[in-house]
């Protein structure tokens, strides 16, 4: 028997733009709640480069699967006085606005709480909503900027390098998520709601944990590494006949296993390579070693003697390999949606999962303002127009 979504009948505004706050609202839409996403007349960011002659945003379809829309011009009165009313029936609304925003519009968190002291209201802000920096704008890069992560990514000797990925946006939308969840879970047992909010740089501070640790004990600013790792060998990408493999030893038993691999038990024994310290010490040595081993083979050949041996590798894969991956596909992570822009596209279900519950099925994003008429009539009990001519 199929469970209950976790978040059933929980009713979010989702007034997300781009990534951070969309992302949030996904992960709920995902656990069952009702997610409205409110775009203005002419639509989010996301939705406004495909109105500029853009294609059909892939992000956007993404982001807002098992989403309704409706729009709401929050620059006139009575698209404010809408949200009010929405809100006022909400348990939870989702912005990340630039700051400053949503107050100077009127319908910020001391607006709301006042109107609907159940409500849990969630911001997502680059730098936050207090502090000397809050008011500055902030992305994906800058953040990656000032919160140290460019200046420990990048090669060796090389300028500082943004990662490929705008992770910092989505670890904010996770951590959006997660303090949404605490605060419904507060409301369970005190019947008030609250503020929640998630500042990007705070969010992407733990991620740092391996180079903190090495300003901590050595006593110096760590540096740009490139695939290497400072106080761990071998930890790198190394070529093979068909692309690279990324393999690392963490104990000396992988170390160990990995020569049986590589044909070398002759080395267990040498002191370059005894301990992790010592491959360290030796770092330029213990990856030529292995580099040597790796370039005679394909990717295929060194996963499956390193992974057989229980040594942790991995070829580094393309984004198509990735979308093809049949474990994701067979664990229901990806799923097929018959989109009516993009038309038939895989997409990815959350992270989460619940016991007893499968992801599925995503219904597809919808077209912008679809769902208005259908929420103002089931939250405020507002008819439909035909209806509400004929009153």
């Amino acid at each position: 028997m199929k469970a209950p979504s976790p978040l059933a009948g929980i009713r979010v505004l989702d007034l997300g733009q781009v990534y951070q706050g969309p992302y949030a609202g996904f992960l709920l839409a995902q656990a069952g709640a009702d997610v409205v996403k409110v775009e203005p007349p002419r639509g989010e960011p996301l939705r406004r480069r495909e109105a500029h002659g853009g294609p059909p945003s892939f992000p956007l379809a993404f982001l807002n699967t098992n989403k309704r829309s409706a729009t709401c011009d929050l620059k006139q009165e009575e698209g404010r006085e809408l949200l009010l009313r929405l809100a006022g029936v909400a348990d939870v609304l989702i912005e990340n606005f630039a700051p400053g925003v949503i107050d100077r519009l009127g319908v910020g968190w001391k607006v709301l709480r006042e109107l609907n002291p159940r409500l849990v209201y969630a911001s997502g802000t680059a730098y936050g909503l207090s502090g000397p920096d809050h008011e500055w704008l902030g992305m994906d890069i800058t953040v990656q900027a000032w919160s140290g992560v460019m200046s420990v990514n990048g090669v060796v000797g090389g300028d500082p390098l943004k990662a490929g990925p705008a992770f910092i946006d989505f670890l904010g939308g996770t951590h959006l998520y997660a303090g949404v969840v605490s605060a419904l879970y507060e409301r369970e047992r005190t019947g008030t709601g609250r503020l929640v909010e998630v500042a990007m740089q705070e969010a992407v501070y733990p991620t740092l944990l391996s180079q903190l640790g090495v300003m901590h004990h050595e006593g110096k600013l760590p540096g740009r590494a490139g695939n290497r790792h400072a106080r761990v060998s071998p930890y790198n990408v190394y070529p093979c006949r068909d692309g690279h493999v990324a393999l690392i030893c963490i104990t000396e038993r992988h170390w160990r296993n990995l020569l049986g691999a590589m044909g070398r038990e002759d080395l267990m024994a040498d002191r370059r390579f005894l301990t992790n310290e010592a491959r360290v010490a030796h770092r330029d040595e213990t990856d030529g070693l292995v580099a040597e081993w790796t370039a005679t083979l394909s990717r295929a050949e060194i996963n499956e003697a390193a992974r057989s041996r229980r040594v942790p590798c991995a070829p580094v894969r393309d984004l198509a390999e990735v979308n093809s991956d049949p474990h994701l596909w067979e664990r229901g992570f990806f799923e097929t949606v018959d989109h009516p822009a993009l038309g038939g596209i895989g997409l990815p279900t959350s992270p989460l999962r619940f016991d007893a519950r499968p992801s599925g099925p995503l219904e597809p994003s919808a077209e912008l303002g679809l769902h208005t008429e259908e929420v103002l009539a089931e939250w405020l009990g507002q008819g439909t127009p035909d209806e509400r001519s004929s009153t």
